[in-house]
């Protein structure tokens, strides 16, 4: 007597293959962003009918390596060497975009300043030109989140650099929204440095000096 193919043992190994299949392929949990609103506060007055508009070009962000990426970076807690890459926890996009974007709305929105990375400035009018460099950035989940920023400025049409350096850091509580929360804090507190240095800037032509 022939025996029949027995299909139920295949059926389950094909199903959980999809299964784990499915778990592979699922995505990310929670997406975060570095923008904040700036407060009312410390928000520039409008400039329109200003005869000198302020300009500003930004440039793209130079993060380490290990942070090109939108998965949020964490370090392990206790001073250890080991980082984890959370695949489910995301900025809304690469963290250094992110961290452009909100350098970006912050200070323009500080200084009533056009940032015109990707056009707008008439061709006559000068062009501070800011670039800025990220060192170091260490989020602990339940502990803190520490960076170390670094940025030029510089006047299209003169030949001095400023050179200024900053570091920062914000206890947090346990979790990603916490972390992620006290890293927007820290890119508003950058934000606000650049924004004084390069108000300082503009008040002193002739001083190289960083003032912050």
């Amino acid at each position: 007597m022939m025996k029949k193919p027995a299909f139920g043992k295949p059926a389950l190994i094909v199903g959980a293959a999809l299964m784990a299949l499915a778990g592979c392929a699922s995505k990310p949990d929670s997406y975060y962003t570095l923008a904040s609103p700036v407060a009312a506060a410390d928000a520039a007055p409008s400039t329109l009918g200003s005869p000198a508009p302020l300009y500003i070009e930004l440039a793209p962000v130079a993060v380490p390596e290990r942070f090109a990426r939108p998965q949020m970076v964490v370090r392990q807690p206790g001073g250890s060497v080991q980082v984890e890459v959370l695949e489910q926890h995301r900025w809304a996009s690469s963290f250094e975009n992110e961290l452009r974007d909100a350098l970006s709305s912050n200070i323009s929105s500080r200084l009533g300043a056009l940032d015109v990375t990707k056009g707008g400035r008439q061709s006559s009018q000068p062009v501070w030109r800011v670039a800025v460099q990220l060192r170091q950035f260490d989020a602990v989940d339940g502990g803190r989140v520490d960076a170390s920023f670094s940025w030029t400025l510089r006047r299209s049409d003169e030949a001095r650099t400023v050179v200024c350096q900053l570091d920062v850091g914000e206890a947090v509580g346990g979790g990603m929204d916490a972390v992620a929360q006290g890293a927007q804090r820290v890119t508003a507190a950058a934000a606000a440095a650049i924004a004084r240095s390069l108000g300082a800037a503009r008040a002193n032509p002739a001083s190289t000096a960083c003032a912050l």
